[in-house]
Formats: C-alpha cells, structure tokens, sequence
C-alpha cells in the first residue's frame, strides 16, 4: 500500500495540472459540440419544412396551365427556332380574336420576343379537328396596307410568309393582307389569305396571276384604331380636333390654309393563323395526330411591310423567351435536391426529366469540419428525404418525385462551424499559454531529469556502458526528488549488477581454461597408448582432444563452439552410417536407405560422398541420438533415413512421441533451451541441439525439426562432394 501511494505521489503534479487544464480543453470542446449538435437539429428542421414548401411550390406551378403545358411537351431548349407545342385543348377558335388570344394565355405557351411581340405555334390534343397546327400571336406595327383584288404582285402589301420544316420536307405559305368591313368597330379587320410561294423573277417580285388561294389555310388578322404610344394617341386626337376644326370654317366660307396630316404612330395587331400539315404521301393511310414527333418540328413566322423593308416580326430574331417549361423547376431546388418527373406505367424506364439543385458558389468549409457536422447525431430525420405527388393532365398522370439531402444544410453549418471555429481556437490557445506556463515554472526540473535519464539510456543501448550520471543533486521530498531518489539507487544497483556480471565471466572462462589445461596432459597420453588407427579407443580420444580444444581458453561453451574451426573434407556417409549403426548405444536404432533421386534405392555399399567434419559429424548424430532416447516411447524403433538429392543428402532422424510446441520449433535450437519439465538438477542444459546446428552451418549443412503424426523427424542436410 505504501509503495503505491509513493507511486502516485510522483505523479501528483503533472497529474493535477495536466488534467486540469485537459479537462478545460474538453470543457470548451465539448461546449462548441454541443451547441453545433443544436444548431445542426434546428437546421435539419429547418430543412424539413423548406423541402415541404419547395415540394408545394412545384405542384401548384405544375397544376397551373403552364405547368399543364409543359408537361404535355418534352423540354425543349430556349425559344429558337420555334416548335409547336401540345395544347391542352383539342382545338382553338381561332376566328374569333377574344377566344384565341383568351385560350393560349390561359395555355401559357406564348414567346415573349423584343418590341411587343408574342407568339404561340400549337396543335390540339387529339387528332379530331384535322392534322392543323394554330399559330396566334400579336405584335405592334403601322398601319396594315391591304392587298388590292386582282393584284398580282403581293409586294406592294403587307404580307404574312410561314415556314414549317418537318420529317426532311419544307412547307412554305404566302398570305397577303386582305381587309374586311370593320363593323363599325374602330382599326383594321382582315384576313391572311394564303397562297404555295412563288420565286421572284430577274425583272421583279413573284407574279401570282391565275394563283389559287390554298382552302385549308384560313389566316384572321385585327388591328387597334388607337396609337399603342400613349403621347403618340394624345399626338393624333389634338391632329383630329384640329382638322375638325379646320373643316367648320371651310364649311362656312372662310379662307384657310390646308388640313394638317396626321401623325404616323404604330398599332396593337393580333393574328390568328390554322396551317394544313401534309405529312402523308397520297395513298397512304392517315398518320395519327398530334404526331410523336411533334418536337422535332421547325416553324417560322415573318409579317413582311409593303416593299422591300425590314420584317415587322420574325420568330427567329434573337433574344425571344420561352413559355414555361419544366426546367425553370430547377431554381427552386436546393443543392442535393433532385425532381424527377415520369409517368408511373410509362414504356420506358426514362424519366421525363430529372433536375438537381446547383451547387451554391460559396467557400468550402474545412473537411473535418465537415466530416464532424456529418458525424454529430439528430432525430426524427431521414436522409434522403423522398416526397412523392401524382400530377394530373388532360390526357396522362405524372409522378413527381422530390428528394432531399442534407448537403445544403452541411454546407451552411459548416460556414457557422468556420467562423465559430475561430473562437474555439483563441480558447483553446489562452489554455495552452497557461499550461506552458505553470510547465516552465514548475516542472522544469522533471524535464531536467528526462534528459539526464535519456542519456543515461541512450549510452546504455549504442555504447553498452554505464554513463556516469548523478542524479543525487536533484533528491528532494516532492516528486521530483523522489524519482530522483528512486532513479539514483537503481542505477547504482544496476551498476554493481553489471560488475558482477562481468566477474562470473571472468570466473567463467578461467574455469574453462583450467578444466582444459588439466584434461589435455592425460589426454596426451592415453593417445600415445592407444595410437593405432585400428585401436576402437583411437576414434574417441581423437573427439575428446578436438572438444578440449574447443573449450581451452574459451569465455563460455556457446563462443568456444562459435569460434570453433572445423576440418571440413569427403567423406562417405554411407560408411558413415554403417559404423554408427554398429557401435551407438542407443537399442531399437535402425538406419534406411532411402530414394536415390530416380525413382530407385541407395546401394549400402557404395560410396554417397559429402562435405563434413567427421568427428564433428558424429557428435551431431550423438546429441541428435541422445534427443531421440530421451522423448521416444518405450519400444519404439528411432529410424535414420539416408535420402540423396542430385546436389545434397539428407538424413531423417525420426522418434515416436510427443510433438514440439509449433513456436518452440526454430528456438529448441538456441543455446540454453531445454524442455521446461525436465528437472533443472539434471544434466540437460539446453546446449546439444544448439551444439548440433553450430556445427552442421559451419560444414555448410542446415538442421531443422518437423513435427509429424507420430512424432519428430529432425532433418540433417549435407552438400554433396564434387
């Protein structure tokens, strides 16, 4: 209890104020979170309603006449050249000027163009009333000048020249101005009369004698007797007055000068127009109306002034605007907003049109700003919002679908976010400031002692000493000087540590160097007793002095093994194997001569050359042995197989028991590592694989081990001799 409550005493004022100052930085953190979280909830409300009305705003725009229109008309881009539209009637009255001009601004389908001008080019919705289409429309001109019965040049009037393009073919008409009794009406009432063109001669315009007027064609034209300039009007009444005056005295017989003129002024004109469309060969049968290809239909309508002057209007003059159509819908969404329109049980899996919100052109916040605004939670919110309407025609019902995300409203947070972001930081920063100070002021001499410690280990690890750091100046009793006092006893236990270490080394080779020294002189002359090569003993005391001289003067038995040279030379390992066979200790060893690489078996008697040291060779397969007596089960056979490869040879020492720990497979070969359950009193110190391997890589060989479904195979490879 007391070591813990000193442990923590040592940390107690970085602890205090580090936490403290972390826990107002969260503080403040978690405030700005919080208040976005809010601000984020009531936006996404915010989002709800707006997409409502947005959706609103749609279907009443669609349900009004316009709306009807262009739904009954695929989006068509601008006013020029103009097409004819669908109506959403079957037919127009197009005698009658108050009906016409009545039913297409109910329609909505007129082009706006420079000067006054309008135009509407459309067909009835069904085919009843013939393949006509119906062209009305007003414009403010002079006055009309009618063409004269019986003339047959039309230049000299105002005329009306109608282009249609439709399915490669060109239609072309030609109608003068022909006037009729006004009615007692004020202005003009005429008609356009219409006639196939005719192309101008070289000695003047086109002669239309014995031309026929076309029956099909029927053209109505009216005209204001009023000036559409109101000064102009207020010019022509004070002319009239006058001239009525003037008159009177005439009348009367006195002498006065000549009757003014009257002022030339321009007039509200209206026109009605029903063209015969010829889209049929003769023969064949009629055609359905309105066609399918309606959109793709070209009309141009020019009223020409008497003579060779500028039109009065053109339908192809720059600058004209489109009637509505269904992609004036996209100013009303947001961004990430989509509108798509289709029929439920259309053909086709194409929609009549599909819109998306433009991106508004605004800063982009910060993207982790962004991705934070994505992150924080809100209820009672679906993404993507997706509202759905069914919209009612005179011939086919529409699906509109309007669907809403929350980009807009990221967008928007994430402005807010930028600029309260600011704020954030400035707390954030007078924070840091305060613990920068309180961190020089008072815990300098914490950092004082990191550095010292730093390169106290610093030394230790590139330099495998002990500098000679003190750190006894800085002992105290807060707790910076009871770290200090803790860090200063373990270096100085750590540095008798290491001088023991190194005395137990010293002892440890002087060791080795006198059991040497003491071994070798006997050993001199038990070899000169026993020197014959035939001599069984020869052998064995040859191994004993190569082992001594291993040792002799070595610090430890794992680098006296290392820095061990070994005679590495020829020699046949199929004698090899038989005289191991004939003179190990160990029972039940049985020696295989396997596969000789082409398919048969290795003779015994002939000679399988490899590179070895023989002696070192044989203390391989004693330790190797050793191992395998040690874990086989009793009465089980240790099987050593001889496999030669065209560039090696292997030897298979196989064991019946138990199996190696698969991580204990690459380390049992490490000096020092033994089976655990073994007793430590014993003989096994861990060395005689390690011993086995050492030897095998300096004759160029390789050891591994392999468990297998009733044991272990250890693997010996050898290179072959030349």
């Amino acid at each position: 209890m007391r070591a813990t409550l000193e442990f923590l005493a040592s940390f107690r004022l970085r602890l205090l104020f580090r936490g403290a100052f972390l826990l107002l930085a969260l503080a403040v953190l978690t405030m700005a979170i919080v208040m976005l979280q809010e601000e984020k909830q009531r936006a996404y409300d915010t989002y709800q309603s707006s997409l409502a009305k947005t959706r609103a705003q749609i279907i009443a725009r669609l349900h009004h006449p316009a709306g009807q229109l262009a739904l009954l008309n695929p989006p068509t881009p601008g006013a020029a050249p103009l097409r004819p539209l669908v109506l959403p009637f079957a037919a127009i009255d197009f005698d009658d000027m108050n009906k016409a001009h009545h039913a297409v601004d109910m329609a909505g389908c007129l082009s706006h163009y420079p000067g006054g001008g309008r135009l509407c080019v459309g067909t009835g919705n069904t085919g009843w009333g013939g393949n006509f289409l119906y062209v009305v429309g007003s414009l403010v001109a002079p006055p009309l000048v009618a063409h004269r019965i019986g003339d047959e040049i039309f230049d000299t009037s105002t005329r009306l020249l109608v282009s249609l393009e439709a399915r490669g073919q060109r239609q072309d008409f030609i109608a003068p101005f022909e006037p009729l009794p006004s009615g007692g009406r004020s202005g003009l009432r005429g008609r356009f009369t219409g006639y196939l063109p005719r192309a101008a001669s070289d000695e003047g315009p086109a002669n239309y004698k014995g031309a026929q007027p076309l029956k099909e064609f029927r053209g109505w034209v009216w005209q204001q007797g009023s000036c559409h300039e109101p000064a102009a009007e207020q010019a022509r009444a004070a002319a009239l007055a006058q001239r009525a005056r003037l008159g009177a005295r005439l009348l009367e017989g006195e002498d006065t000068e000549s009757l003014p003129p009257l002022p030339d002024c321009t007039h509200q004109s209206f026109f009605s127009l029903r063209l015969p469309v010829e889209l049929d060969a003769p023969g064949q049968p009629r055609s359905p109306w309105p066609p399918a290809d309606l959109a793709d239909f070209r009309v141009r309508i020019r009223i020409l002034p008497p003579g060779p002057g500028p039109a009065l209007f053109d339908s192809a003059s720059p600058g004209a605007t489109a009637p509505f159509a269904l992609g004036d819908l996209a100013p009303l969404l947001q961004p990430g907003e989509s509108l798509t329109l289709r029929r439920p049980h259309g053909n086709g899996p194409e929609p009549l049109i599909r819109l998306e919100g433009q991106d508004a052109r605004e800063e982009a916040p910060a993207p982790w700003l962004m991705r934070l605004i994505r992150l924080l939670p809100v209820d009672r919110y679906d993404a993507p919002v997706e509202l759905k309407e069914d919209i009612q025609t005179a011939g086919h019902t529409y699906q509109l679908v309007l669907r809403g995300d929350a980009r807009s409203v990221h967008s928007s947070l994430g402005q807010v976010a930028g600029r309260v972001s600011w704020y954030v930081a400035g707390m954030l920063l007078a924070i840091g400031i305060a613990w920068l100070v309180i961190e020089i002021g008072l815990i300098r001499r914490i950092a004082l002692l990191t550095r010292r410690t730093r390169g106290l280990s610093r030394s230790v690890h590139e330099e495998g000493s002990l500098e000679p750091y003190e750190l006894d100046d800085l002992r105290g009793q807060d707790e910076l000087g009871l770290l200090a006092g803790a860090l200063s006893d373990l270096l100085r236990r750590i540095r008798e540590d290491a001088e023991r270490e190194r005395l137990r080394a010293l002892q440890e080779q002087e060791q080795w160097h006198a059991v040497g020294h003491e071994i070798m002189s006997p050993l001199q002359s038990l070899l000169v007793l026993h020197g014959q090569p035939d001599d069984p003993s020869h052998r064995y005391l040859h191994r004993m002095q190569q082992a001594i001289r291993v040792l002799y003067g070595s610090a430890s038995p794992s680098e006296a093994i290392r820095h061990s040279t070994l005679q590495v030379q020829r020699v046949d390992i199929s004698a090899f194997l038989h005289h191991v066979a004939e003179n190990a200790e160990t029972p039940g060893l049985v020696c295989v001569w396997g596969n000789a690489g082409d398919g048969g078996r290795l003779d015994p008697s002939c000679p399988l050359p490899v590179r070895a040291d023989e002696y070192s060779l044989e203390d391989v397969l004693a330790h190797l042995l050793n191992n395998a007596e040690r874990y086989r089960r009793p009465g089980t056979p240790i099987t050593l197989t001889l496999e030669a490869e065209p560039a090696s040879v292997n030897l298979r020492l196989h064991n019946q028991g138990p199996a190696i720990a698969p991580a204990l497979l690459d380390k049992i070969f490490e000096y020092g590592v033994s089976d655990p359950d073994l007793p430590e009193s014993g003989p096994h110190r861990g060395q005689g694989l390690f011993v086995a391997r050492t030897y095998l890589a300096k004759m160029g060989g390789s050891l591994r081990a392999e468990n297998c479904a009733d044991g272990v195979v250890f693997i010996l490879g050898l290179q072959r001799a030349g």
